[in-house]
């Protein structure tokens, strides 16, 4: 093996590679603070202020003129702006998409097996209601026992007039 760690029979492509390793959800995260600074009153008013204060100093009193007056560095500072802070924008709002697609997923879930409880619920409830209306209630209960009480009493005074007949 070599000292640069390849084996010395392998032939050498003769171009080096420049591997970047970007950490995708680093990138991510810095897309979307760029973004939601990007919508802010506050950075609108700060690139006013460095406008105002670029025009003013290759115009104005000082004329530093370093950028006179068709302002092509000023244009060229936002065409560089603009070509970086769409697709961090667009970065962030397809991460923002890949968060709601999550998230709808996990409500059709819930959703599912909240329906599935309820319907277990109503099918236990209407078990349960079938039992209860099987069961024997007090009110029944006393109705059936004066109902025999009153039967009883009526074959008791038919034996007794029977035994009274035969007497």
């Amino acid at each position: 093996m070599s000292p640069t760690g390849r084996h010395l029979d392998t032939p050498d492509s003769g171009r080096s590679r420049l591997r970047l390793n970007l950490d995708t959800d680093v990138v991510g995260q810095y897309s979307e603070r760029v973004a939601r600074f990007l919508g802010t009153g506050r950075y609108l008013a700060i690139q006013t202020i460095v406008v105002v204060v670029w025009i003013i100093l290759n115009v104005g009193v000082f004329a530093f003129a370093w950028d006179p007056y068709p302002f092509i560095l000023l244009n060229l500072a936002f065409s560089t702006q603009a070509a970086y802070a769409a697709p961090l924008i667009l970065l962030a709002q397809n991460r923002q998409e890949n968060r709601d697609r999550v998230s709808l997923e996990e409500d059709r879930s819930r959703a599912a097996q909240t329906k599935d409880d309820t319907e277990f619920l109503a099918r236990e409830l209407a078990a349960v209601r079938i039992a209860v209306g099987d069961t024997v209630t007090r009110d029944y209960l006393r109705r059936e026992l004066d109902d025999l009480v009153d039967e009883l009493a009526e074959r008791i005074a038919e034996r007794v007039d029977s035994a009274h007949d035969r007497r």
